[in-house]
């Protein structure tokens, strides 16, 4: 399967070059100059990841982010500036799944946006793994997610960080562990793990500000616990309790 990546930068160099290695690593490359341009190759074309610069012209990255969230799950790897800070992590609250700081290495960025895609497409092998708790339904095999019937709209780290977080219940994770262990980072922006979280509340919780089951573990991370716990043995009559 050959998967699809629209590169979206008004800089005619950085578009050559990463369209040139990402169609060496095989996938086929469609470019798109301006957020207007973006959103219709998006509509059309249904590319399976879009490469998004932050900084173009009339309509920004942001507001193409913002935009391609209100319709579509499509993973989104942003390209940012060292001095945008602030952006990325707007971004990541946007919904995009993953950034990379120019200047960037070319290879780093075909490693992400392979990384990103093998989570999408092939990091769970088919199996019949369901995770529950009360109504909320992760199929892993079927890359989708219900709550009291109703579909999420996840994205793909999203749903990587749901999952990860359901399969180690009551399980303090520092920020530093997520980041290794769902996006394959040993290193990096600590805050990630941190919007990610906040927006897997929103979607997730009942009361985002008074979460459940994405509980925060202060000074070390984040916890999962079930709100379907199994209901206790019943005392039999006259035992001490």
């Amino acid at each position: 399967m050959t998967f699809s990546v629209l590169v979206v930068d008004d800089d005619p160099t950085i578009t050559d070059v990463v369209s040139r290695y990402l169609d060496r690593a095989g996938y086929s490359v469609t470019t798109a100059a301006d957020g207007p341009a973006a959103l219709l190759a998006v509509a059309t074309g249904h590319p399976d990841l879009v490469v998004l610069d932050l900084m173009l012209p009339g309509m920004s990255g942001l507001d193409v982010c913002r935009s391609l969230r209100a319709t579509s799950t499509v993973p989104i790897l942003m390209l940012t500036a060292l001095a945008e800070a602030a952006d990325r992590i707007v971004g990541l609250e946007f919904g995009a799944d993953d950034y990379l700081a120019k200047p960037f290495d070319p290879r780093e960025l075909v490693l992400r946006v392979e990384a990103i895609l093998r989570r999408v497409g092939g990091a769970v092998q088919p199996s019949a793994d369901v995770l529950t708790d009360g109504g909320l339904v992760v199929d892993l095999s079927a890359h989708a997610a219900t709550l009291d019937g109703a579909e999420l709209s996840l994205t793909a780290r999203e749903f990587d960080l749901l999952a990860h977080l359901m399969r180690h219940p009551r399980e303090a994770l520092s920020r530093a562990q997520l980041l290794r262990d769902v996006w394959g980072w040993s290193y990096g922006d600590e805050s990630t793990v941190t919007v990610h979280v906040r927006r897997l509340r929103e979607k997730v919780e009942a009361d985002p500000t008074a979460p459940r089951r994405l509980v925060t573990v202060w000074s070390v991370g984040y916890r999962y616990d079930p709100i379907d716990e199994p209901a206790a043995a019943p005392t039999p009559s006259g035992d001490p309790r």
